[in-house]
């Protein structure tokens, strides 16, 4: 039963999607419910649902690493470093330049909203969902599971130190507030919500027996892809409950231009650098992917977790996350290599 239904909603996760963003727009309350801290008698414990939920993903798809694959990539590692010093160098060169733009328009803080936003987008590990685009594009799957698990794993150094390198171009009280989401990143949230989960799930994958890891994943996977449902519907109520009640027209166009400029930036410059390092079809089309998926759903609880009196912030992270999927479809169509001949 579990399976059929996690196949059922793999296969429609898209337009799942879109109704959890309707949902969240027309009906937020419930959402807005599970953004709260939820106390767990009879114990002294509490339960943060958003974080929970991305914790439990993570482990979910450290479960189901191919670890086989990676076998080669370790020992040919070219693709992986290009990839990690993408991932890493673009945000550097593609938020000054959106904050240089932004400074030319008339919002008083020089748009140090929208780039908060965005800087916490950039600065999150290659998103797990990378990898289904990678198999639809016949790409580099070995590759692309290793930055997801590298940048994932290396994140509590990464994400700090992006940051930290990034918050100066921030103003109005953005680059400290910034510089304390910083200290949450490299402290707790980073290694509890996202490392050790992804960590526990590869060891599970590692260790365990084959029958035991085959009835654990088809425990865990349903739940997983549901939470991810849930949790984009968590995060979609903080960003959009107001909307109807409070409209920001302009706000809401500015944070789409804003992610849009971003995301197109982001996958352009990885495009262009895997032209330079001439990259096979298959290489160079999961190095594009990696350099412009984020993991939108670590930042969007990053967010709630360290500033949840700024739901508005939320808007780009949202917009960053359909665009990045728009953009990947396209990229895998693009860059999917050619069939070769039969009996070549």
């Amino acid at each position: 039963m579990h399976t059929r239904a996690a196949s059922w909603l793999r296969h429609r996760l898209g337009r799942v999607v879109v109704m959890s963003y309707a949902l969240a727009l027309f009906l937020p309350g419930p959402g807005l419910w599970l953004r709260r801290i939820h106390p767990l008698p009879p114990t002294h414990l509490t339960l943060r649902t958003a974080p929970f939920l991305l914790s439990l993903m993570l482990f979910s798809a450290g479960l189901q690493v191919p670890l086989g694959a990676l076998g080669g990539l370790l020992r040919h590692p070219k693709a992986l470093l290009a990839g990690l010093v993408l991932h890493v160098g673009i945000p550097l060169a593609v938020v000054p330049f959106v904050a240089f733009l932004l400074r030319r328009t008339p919002d008083a803080d020089g748009g140090s909203g929208l780039l908060t936003a965005l800087i916490l987008i950039v600065a999150m590990p290659v998103a797990a969902g990378a990898t289904v685009w990678t198999a639809k594009g016949e790409g580099d799957q070995p590759t692309m599971v290793g930055l997801v698990l590298a940048s994932t794993l290396l994140s509590p150094l990464t994400t700090p130190v992006l940051l930290t390198t990034l918050s100066p171009l921030l103003s109005g009280g953005y680059a400290h507030l910034l510089a304390h989401t910083g200290r949450l990143a490299q402290g707790g949230f980073a290694l509890t919500t996202v490392v050790c989960p992804c960590a526990a799930g590869l060891l599970g994958a590692l260790v365990l027996p084959s029958p035991w890891l085959g009835r654990l994943v088809t425990t865990v996977a349903p739940p997983a892809m549901a939470g991810s449902v849930v949790l984009t519907y968590v995060n979609a109520s903080g960003a959009l409950g107001s909307v109807l009640t409070r409209p920001r027209p302009l706000l809401i166009v500015a944070a789409l231009a804003v992610a849009a400029l971003v995301c197109l930036l982001s996958f352009a410059l990885g495009r262009a650098a895997t032209r330079l390092l001439r990259l096979e079809a298959g290489t160079a089309s999961s190095l594009t992917l990696a350099c412009g998926m984020n993991n939108s759903s670590a930042s969007a609880v990053l967010i709630t977790a360290s500033l949840p009196d700024r739901p508005h912030l939320l808007l780009p992270v949202l917009a960053y996350g359909l665009l990045q999927k728009t953009a990947a479809s396209r990229i895998v169509t693009r860059l999917r290599p050619a069939p070769t001949a039969a009996g070549a």
